[in-house]
């Protein structure tokens, strides 16, 4: 199971950090994508990371401003958000998948297990 938390409002330019925690596996031997959709939008993948050697990947859109880490000893992995903007907008999840993805990282298809999503919302 997978659940995010850290989600809310928040003004453009600021800063959030969503948990996603993993419980009944251990998260060393998955890879956890970050995807989000906003409302009519199909869903975008936005950080992943390997559990087990830590390399990461962002979006195009995201890169500069998010990125992703893992504690393994927490069973939890992050989503550092700076510089949000309104577009930022969405509801994000957390998805995980054992073994980890080397490549083709935001295909959500590939994806077992996702959270319940945590809304994120940017605006003045």
């Amino acid at each position: 199971q997978l659940m995010e938390s850290g989600g809310g409002l928040v003004q453009p330019g600021g800063s959030l950090t969503l948990s996603c925690a993993a419980s009944g596996f251990a998260l060393d031997s998955y890879g956890i994508g970050w995807f989000r959709q906003a409302p009519g939008k199909e869903r975008e993948g936005v950080s992943y990371i390997n559990c087990y050697d830590g390399t990461a990947y962002n979006a195009d859109s995201v890169k500069g401003r998010f990125s992703i880490s893992r504690d393994n000893a927490k069973n939890t992995v992050y989503l550092q958000m700076n510089s949000l903007k309104a577009e930022d907008t969405a509801v994000y999840y957390c998805a995980g998948l054992s073994p980890p993805l080397f490549r083709d990282v935001f295909n959500a298809d590939y994806y077992d297990y996702w959270g319940q999503g945590t809304q994120v919302t940017v605006s003045s």
